[in-house]
């Protein structure tokens, strides 16, 4: 269910100072030659209270990091370690970004102003720190259209381009600089909890499980705070991988560092969406095993899942670890069916029913040729609003089975918005968003990207038109 950001006044709760100083470590952010404002989410900025703000005022916060009022005095780097591609590295920590701030929005959810491309750490492994311009453009596209898409996802607050000359091996160079700042609910992530596996803290671990509890879950903890805490994990982790699926999203990177303890999806370098439903479609060029491919996300989500386990074996008996992460697959596949239906806009039939549909979906779409995008616009709610550029593909032998299928369901969502009477869908593929960085990079012209931005925002309001699907 997409989560309509609403106005709220600015309420700072720097809650992440009472972990304690073995959990972070202060740093000072970048000095950069220049602040040019890209983009501004002022939606977001007046769910946390700071659309007020003047550009200057912003550009000081954002791009110069002056503490935000009775905030965080200094930003702070965040310990963890993870596995990356499945190698355990302990040589990790926040080495690019760090917390700048913390606050409440209008849900009262605690919820973190984080960076990215503010300057190294201590655990920059002797990296500048910097984030390219290009990937602060990718990081916006991204975080827009999954929002859109109803993906629990981190959004993306402020880009600022900050006038230094880069030099990157996987794009040409010299290259623009920028700093971002995402907000995200919370930065506690799996590795958060390796750490302290790794370095036998108990005490601490107890104490990040009962943080996470009451900040991030909002419940005190009870008699098993760490089953407690794995039964949110398994479940929140499961409703993100289903969600990948349903938006056709390949993330890139599934470490066990990019694995928020809420299962928000943050953190966008070598994604993708997939264009067709294509289980070994991968994003990342350096990921030639496909681990991460489209089909597999569900599978290494869990890995990752199943490493939480593993860490907190150092408080809690393995015997009350095993339960609930034999949930995940059964979370995973109440959750597929509802973000495939709200995507699809039709309402539940029952248990059976609404499997069978999804398993004739799934037939046709493996091996299809129609694009991912157009055929949940084709069939929004239910049913086929012909003519469409693939009326010859679901005329093939392999849909019969899906349009004979949906027919029984009923809509659950109006179609009134003009969005529906586009002629095709609204797309985030690889080629655009090369071109978008190609107007910006050849001409300075934003106009791209600001139009693709207006129309992401718009399937975000056509998929919340009457939606009754049920929340996350």
């Amino acid at each position: 269910m997409i989560r309509t950001p609403q106005p709220s006044p600015y309420r700072p709760d720097p809650r992440i100072l009472t972990l304690g100083d073995a959990f972070y470590d202060p740093v000072r952010p970048a000095s950069f030659p220049q602040h040019r404002l890209r983009f501004r989410n002022d939606r977001w900025a007046a769910a946390v209270g700071l659309d007020g703000l003047g550009e200057a005022e912003w550009a000081a916060h954002f791009g110069g990091f002056a503490p935000l009022a009775d905030n965080l005095s200094e930003p702070l780097a965040l310990r963890y370690h993870g596995h990356q591609f499945r190698n355990y590295n302990p040589d990790l920590g926040d080495g690019r970004g760090f917390l700048f701030a913390q606050l409440r929005d209008g849900d009262g959810r605690l919820l973190d102003l984080g960076t990215k491309g503010s300057g190294p750490t201590p655990y920059s492994r002797f990296g500048d720190g910097r984030l390219t311009l290009k990937g602060g453009v990718r990081e916006v596209l991204a975080t827009e259209m999954l929002e859109a898409l109803g993906v629990d996802t981190s959004k993306t607050f402020s880009l600022i381009e900050t006038g230094e000359e880069l030099h990157r091996g996987d794009e040409p160079s010299p290259t623009r600089s920028a700093v971002m700042v995402r907000l995200s609910h919370g930065h506690i992530r799996i590795g958060s909890f390796q750490r302290l596996a790794w370095i036998k803290d108990a005490e601490a671990m107890d104490r990040l499980v009962r943080y996470s509890l009451a900040e991030l879950y909002g419940e005190a903890p009870g008699s098993e705070p760490v089953v407690q805490l794995l039964d949110h994990v398994t479940r929140a982790t499961a409703r993100l991988a289903a969600s990948y699926m349903a938006a056709g999203f390949v993330h890139g990177v599934l470490n066990s560092d990019n694995i928020a303890i809420t299962a928000e999806s943050f953190d966008y370098g070598p994604w993708r969406f997939t264009p067709r439903w294509q289980p070994g479609f991968t994003a990342a060029y350096f990921d030639q095993e496909g681990l991460y491919a489209f089909g597999r996300q569900a599978e290494a989500i869990h890995w990752n899942l199943v490493q939480l386990a593993v860490a907190l074996r150092l408080i809690a008996p393995v015997e009350q670890l095993t339960p609930p992460i034999e949930q995940f697959a059964a979370h995973y596949e109440e959750v597929f069916t509802r973000a495939v239906f709200d995507r699809l806009g039709i309402a539940s039939r029952g248990e059976q029913e609404d499997m069978a549909l999804l398993q004739v979906m799934e037939t046709a779409l493996n091996g299809s040729a129609v694009e991912i995008d157009r055929f949940f616009f084709d069939w929004a709610g239910g049913r086929l609003r012909a003519p469409s550029p693939a009326d010859a593909i679901y005329a093939e032998p392999n849909f019969a089975g899906f349009v004979q299928a949906i027919g029984d369901f009923a809509p659950s969502r109006s179609l009134d918005h003009p969005y529906w009477q586009d002629d095709a869908p609204c797309s985030m593929h690889i080629g655009e968003v090369e071109a978008i960085w190609g107007d910006i990079a050849a001409r300075d012209d934003w106009s791209a990207f600001e139009a693709k931005i207006a129309a992401l925002r718009r399937i975000g309001e056509a998929m919340g038109d009457g939606s009754t699907a049920p929340a996350a």
